[in-house]
């Protein structure tokens, strides 16, 4: 199993905060060489499953995002998921609950009729599935272009202020052709150089570096930093679906994203209207959690806690097939 130094996870905190910066950059912060970070970064990739990729934020393209729970029969679990998970718009694929359940992300252009959708029309045709229910998320507290505090806990503050990419709060815009192209390369690597994406876009290197600043100063692209989580010490993850009341709704999400166990923080339409992910290192750590810093927050009326088995598609677009359900 690779074992991460403090090279590794100050590198790990610094691709978070600028999935593009140069080696030379990355070196300078870390005060290594750009070789180190070159070779350290490819060991990442081979034996960690380190991979940048870029993402638009939902809210800075015109889109809603919907939290889609599908319950099904153990048999058809493992091909549902890998087949929901080549989907474009489709992220964070999950297999949870023993293998008879699925959470999955679904992007939704605003406005568009549901009735095309893969909400109300693709899912109930599939074979295997026993029940469906959809969330629309209202506000996301913690996650998208946050990240886990168990990712980002190696560098110091004025590290960090050295890799800060500034930007605004996302303004919905409409993508056009070419950055739609863009965002495709960049979802599968993000660090694909100049020349690739200015292949792909039509653009020239020059028009390409000016539209990933702007793409990125408003909003509309992030980058993200995927990784095997369980090297960072979390190997117990679930999915967290709560019952709080509308007037200490904001109170509770705020509180919770500032959690160092949570990846996520949602808040969401239906009974259940927040929505976390637990990161801990093992089940006696969730218990600890759940029954320590949740249980301590009154104004949560019903927990109900769902083991993530395992990640068939995070948030990028290419996909891993799940070979085995066992981690």
């Amino acid at each position: 199993m690779t074992t991460l130094d403090e090279v590794d996870r100050g590198l790990i905190h610094a691709l978070h905060i600028d999935g593009r910066a140069p080696f030379s950059q990355l070196g300078a912060v870390l005060g290594v060489s750009t070789q180190t970070v070159a070779r350290r970064y490819r060991r990442l990739r081979t034996e960690a499953g380190l991979r940048v990729v870029g993402l638009p934020d939902a809210g800075g393209i015109g889109k809603a995002q919907w939290l889609v729970r599908l319950t099904t029969t153990t048999a058809a679990a493992q091909n549902l998921a890998n087949s929901l998970a080549r989907r474009s718009d489709t992220s964070w694929v999950k297999l949870m609950s023993g293998g008879t359940e699925i959470l999955l992300i679904v992007d939704v252009p605003l406005g568009a009729q549901t009735s095309r959708s893969l909400l109300l029309h693709d899912i109930p045709r599939t074979a295997g599935i026993t029940g469906v229910s959809a969330h629309l998320v209202l506000h996301t507290y913690h996650g998208g272009p946050g990240v886990w505090h168990g990712h980002v806990n190696a560098l110091n503050a004025t590290q960090q202020q050295q890799l800060r990419v500034e930007v605004d709060p996302p303004q919905p815009r409409t993508l056009s052709a070419a950055e739609t192209a863009l965002l495709d390369v960049l979802s599968r690597d993000g660090r694909t150089g100049l020349a690739e994406l200015a292949t792909a876009t039509g653009w020239s290197p020059a028009t390409v570096t000016r539209r990933l600043a702007d793409l990125r100063a408003t909003g509309a692209l992030f980058f993200d930093v995927e990784f095997d989580d369980a090297l960072l010490g979390a190997t117990t993850k679930a999915l967290l679906w709560m019952s709080v009341a509308p007037a200490h709704l904001d109170r509770v999400a705020t509180t919770l994203a500032g959690h160092n166990e949570l990846a996520f923080v949602v808040a969401t339409t239906g009974s259940a209207n927040l929505v976390a992910q637990a990161m801990c290192p093992n089940p006696a750590a969730l218990h600890r959690y759940l029954t320590d810093r949740l249980g301590n927050l009154d104004a949560i009326r019903t927990l109900e806690t769902a083991p993530v088995l395992a990640t068939v598609k995070a948030g990028g677009r290419a996909v891993s097939e799940l070979k085995s359900v066992q981690r």
